[in-house]
């Protein structure tokens, strides 16, 4: 296998995250464009890589403790696995993931004197800290995850925003903005939104919220439940999309508050059509995480004209401008359930609003690929070794 370009991570699909997403479509239009591109990755019991274009190579892996459907593993450990990756002719390698994927990505950058390109995606202090209650030991993880960004030929982050969580992490190396992409782009004729709602069973009057996501605390879920509890006599919809540890939680909260009939937890689509009809057939999305630096599903609702809702100081919330493209809320439930509330009663200004998401938010990944190719082969030239194509 010729292989050139490697791009490693945690997750892939069928686990879907934005990463696994980021990464799938990196692969996709990559190989397309250069080839020889490979896909690093644990593997998932089950899943079938043998659909793609690309190469995925996965090694032995093991569910992640209090955090399902991920997995994890340690190349190092699978001498068979490293003997193959580090036999690779690959010219660049690419961490999407400061741990066991990101460091095979480091030691076959080091034994093949290639660059190494580390995307910084998480607030990983934020995980930790859910699981484990000694700072201290918090404190050595993000330190050693400083370390291996230092230790990266470029560091990129998927927006402006996203510098200032890896400063506070302690790195002072530069960084450079790269962003993320959309597969859902393009042009929908007014009978696919209709079409998707019909589908799904939506009325054409029944005014309806979309989260799409991990069921995790970080995601501030809470927050949605809430805010919707306060909806008093306003008639909604809301479809939560995705699965986690919060769920179970998250259907008692929706119980006790007395919205069974108004709230549907869909659970885990996978499917890039079907997920997309979510989308088209929501009026608005709901994302009020404080946790993510980039939210991708804000970019894919935007791409169906659905604008978001999200928290005015969170990372993620730095592309919107309010009133313009989305809608911007402190981190309250009641200023929260008002915008909504004023919101269902004017479809129209909430119609305007995607309009405009969808023109200002949204890139293709096919762009971003044609972006990164170059900075590859610009970071590969510095190092004076064969280009890609």
């Amino acid at each position: 296998m010729d292989s050139n370009i490697g791009l490693f991570n945690e997750s892939f699909p069928p686990v879907m995250d934005g990463v696994a997403i980021c990464v799938q479509n990196y692969a996709y239009w990559m190989q397309k464009k250069a080839g020889g591109v490979s896909v690093i990755t644990p593997k998932v019991p089950g899943a079938d890589y043998s659909q793609y274009e690309y190469e995925v190579l996965d090694y032995f892996a093991v569910p992640v403790p209090f955090n399902p459907p991920y997995v994890t593993g340690i190349a190092e450990i699978d001498p068979t696995f490293l003997a193959r990756i580090l036999k690779r002719p690959f010219k660049i390698v690419h961490a999407h993931s400061p741990f066991a994927a990101g460091m095979a990505a480091a030691k076959v950058a080091k034994h093949l004197r290639i660059p190494l390109v580390a995307t910084f995606h998480s607030k990983y202090r934020d995980n930790f800290d859910r699981v484990i209650p000694a700072k201290p030991v918090v404190d050595q993880l993000i330190k050693r995850i400083v370390d291996f960004y230092e230790h990266a030929d470029e560091v990129w982050v998927p927006q402006e925003s996203v510098k200032a969580v890896l400063r506070d992490y302690g790195y002072k190396g530069p960084i450079e903005v790269v962003q993320n992409g959309s597969d859902l782009v393009g042009d929908y004729p007014d009978s696919y939104f209709s079409q998707a709602r019909n589908e799904l069973g939506i009325q054409p009057d029944e005014f309806t919220f979309l989260f799409v996501g991990q069921h995790i605390w970080e995601k501030n879920v809470k927050l949605i439940i809430e805010a919707l509890g306060k909806m008093e006599e306003t008639p909604f919809k809301m479809l939560f999309v995705g699965n986690g540890y919060a769920a179970d939680t998250m259907k008692r909260m929706v119980c006790e508050k007395g919205l069974d009939k108004q709230v549907t937890f869909v659970g885990t689509v996978t499917d890039r059509e079907a997920i997309k009809k979510y989308y088209a057939a929501a009026d608005l999305f709901l994302f009020p995480s404080l946790y993510d630096t980039d939210g991708l599903v804000v970019k894919e609702a935007a791409a169906l004209h659905t604008p978001s809702v999200m928290v005015k100081t969170a990372t993620a919330a730095s592309i919107i401008t309010n009133g313009e493209d989305g809608f911007l809320i402190p981190n309250d439930a009641e200023a929260f359930a008002r915008l909504l509330r004023e919101l269902v009663h004017d479809p129209e200004r909430v119609h305007r609003v995607g309009l405009r998401a969808s023109q200002s938010l949204v890139r293709s990944w096919e762009d971003i690929a044609d972006e990164v190719l170059d900075r590859y082969n610009r970071l590969i030239a510095r190092m004076k070794l064969i280009p890609l194509k």
